[in-house]
This record gives C-alpha cells, structure tokens and sequence, in this order.
C-alpha cells in the first residue's frame, strides 16, 4: 500500500499503527536476498520506530532493499569516522544542524547537487554546500506554567534575564546539544558580547542548576519545580499522545509560547534532523532517491503526524498535538552557521556559568 493511501485511510487507529502493518507487510515482500534492484544501507540516530516505518514504504515502491542500523548519533559518528572509506553505510540520519556539521567537518559526508531537493527544502535548512539535508522541523521554545505564568508576561528569548523570572526557570546542561544550537544561533544574530550576558542573565534566573532532558523539564514545570523552561516542540507533541495518563496531563497543564514573533524580531529559533550521503557510500543513486522521498508530501505529512515535526516542505500543515498553538514565524538564518558557531557558543556557555 503506497504511503499516501495509507495515511488517507479512515479509522481510529493511528497513522503510526497503520504505517507499522506496511512495515510488516514490506518485510514479508522484500527479504534480504529477494530480486531488488539494488539496496541502501542508513545508519540512524533517529530510533528505529521513527523512522522504520517510511523506509518500509520506499523500500516497498522503489524495489530497494534497505538495511537499518540505529544508534546514539555519537556514536554513529564515531563508526564513520573509524570505518572510513571501507564503511559499508549509504547514508548518515542524525538528529540537530550541529550534529550534521561535525559529520561534514569530520570529512565522512558527501555533497550532493539535486534539484528536487533543492526544490522542496528551503535553502536554510539544508547545507550550503550539499553535505546535509533537513528532513523535519523542530522548534526550540518557552513553556510555561499558565497557573503561574501569564502568557503577557512573556515576548522574547532575550526577556528571559529580566529580574522578573528570578528563581524560575529551567534549563538542560550546556553539553546538550540543543542548547548549544540556540545559543550559536544568538550568537550568529545578537554577537558574542550580547550573548554571553543573555547566558550570565539565564543562569541568574535558574530555580536549580541545569539538569535532566526535554521531557523531564516540562514534567518539572507541569509540577511546579520551576514556572517555564525551553524545550524542542516535538517532545511536547509526543507527551500529547502518550498513552501514559501523567504524560498527557503534563501536556495539558504545561503551555507553549512562541518567542521572538513581533515585527522586526527574528522570530522562533528552528532546527532540524536531517541526512546526508557518506563519503564512502557505493549506493548513491538509491541513496539520492531516497532523500527525494524522504521529501515527498506523503513522507512530510508522515514525520508531521507521528514524529510531531514541522515539515520542511511548505504548505503541509502542523502536527496534530502542535495544531491548536497556531503558527510562528521561524528564525529563517542558515542553520549550516548553527555547526560554525558550535565551538564559540560551547566556549561562551563555559565561561558564563551554563553547567
């Protein structure tokens, strides 16, 4: 069954449910060593149930084996980079601009000119010389708890020193590499000077020191701990859908708030998990025409709805959980300054107390 007709079939099943009886079914149809027209090995930072289900699908419509290895994007990188030329991988799917530029830098990607691509994602979100590619959208941005927190009360990332918030926020470390994006993204718009001092003004402002991951962070202001955090829009999403009843009311008590919207403002940082094709990859034709799936509507509209990403291609619409918190205007720098402005910003949140 093609994607688009699965993701238009009608139910009260989830789409993740649905898309996981073709992963069954492309399974049954496409062993290894079945007559494909060739293969395409991906290692994945992303887990295997967010992504599996639509590699099924390409798999399933273009006679293409694929084979799946997934694990931490570290040490995924790390694989790459010992393997060298004799690695067996295609393609390289990693979550944060930051974490692609590492791969481009550590010389195991290749670039790519093509246009579809070219075509469907927009330029600042993909490499400037072809190394990379955004395949989903995730925006990085304040919760809050409305109980505690007026949302009049909040406007810009820059805000967030203001005296007022004393004692009441939280944040994850500065090793995350989220944070770090936000930060190298400040750093590309306000400079150094404005941006070590909106980090001293943060750190200030903390209830306790740095800790836990994204979804910890907005259990801790669902609880009180602290009254609003930063965090990516897609962990939320996914509390949303939770089948965990404490998950859900985390999402229904805490509150989204999209920074940075007034005119002449940059507007909400944004980042991206992405692809790029590896420098020792010998399938990179299929690898190529995956990415172009990858960036189909039926694909976008599949990362939107199970992953609770924003797509890169315009024009489809936001994920169900993240509908009813309206549009944004989005940060529109290259994210490829995001990686250039890693080291710095690690060097900034050090030297201004982001533990």
């Amino acid at each position: 069954m093609k994607l688009r007709n699965t993701l238009e079939m009608k139910g009260r099943k989830s789409i993740f449910n649905r898309l996981s009886l073709i992963a069954l079914a492309t399974s049954l149809l496409l062993p290894v060593g079945a007559h494909a027209k060739g293969e395409i090995n991906i290692y994945s930072a992303r887990k295997e149930s967010l992504i599996k289900p639509v590699l099924d699908t390409f798999s399933e419509e273009n006679d293409v084996v694929v084979n799946l290895i997934t694990g931490s994007a570290d040490a995924l990188l790390s694989r790459l980079k010992a393997e060298g030329d004799a690695s067996p991988a295609d393609m390289f799917i990693t979550v944060d601009a930051g974490r692609l530029h590492r791969a481009k830098a550590a010389g195991v990607l290749q670039p790519i000119q093509n246009d579809v691509l070219s075509a469907n994602i927009p330029s600042h979100l993909r490499d400037s010389d072809g190394y990379w590619f955004g395949l989903s959208q995730r925006a990085r941005v304040i919760f809050y708890n409305p109980k505690t927190v007026s949302s009049k009360d909040l406007s810009t990332y820059g805000d967030l020193v203001n005296p007022k918030w004393k004692g009441r926020i939280c944040v994850r470390s500065s090793a995350n590499i989220y944070n770090q994006s936000l930060v190298a993204s400040m750093l590309e718009v306000e400079g150094r000077e404005k941006t070590q001092a909106w980090i001293k003004g943060l750190v200030s402002n903390l209830a306790r020191p740095p800790f836990g991951g994204d979804v910890d962070l907005l259990k801790a202001v669902a609880a009180g701990v602290c009254d609003l955090t930063l965090a990516n829009t897609y962990y939320y999403g996914r509390l949303g859908q939770s089948d965990n009843a404490e998950e859900r009311n985390v999402y229904n008590t805490v509150k989204l708030f999209w920074p940075n919207q007034a005119d002449g403002e940059r507007g909400a940082h944004v980042n991206v998990s992405g692809a790029g094709i590896t420098a020792a990859a010998t399938n990179i034709e299929n690898a190529t025409l995956l990415l172009e799936f990858l960036t189909n509507r039926a694909s976008q509209e599949w990362y939107a709805h199970v992953n609770n990403e924003y797509p890169v291609v315009e024009g489809i619409g936001a994920p169900e959980m993240l509908a009813p918190f309206g549009t944004f205007r989005a940060d529109t720098i290259s994210l490829s300054q995001l990686g250039e402005n890693n080291r710095e910003a690690v060097e900034i949140m050090d030297i201004a107390g982001w533990k």
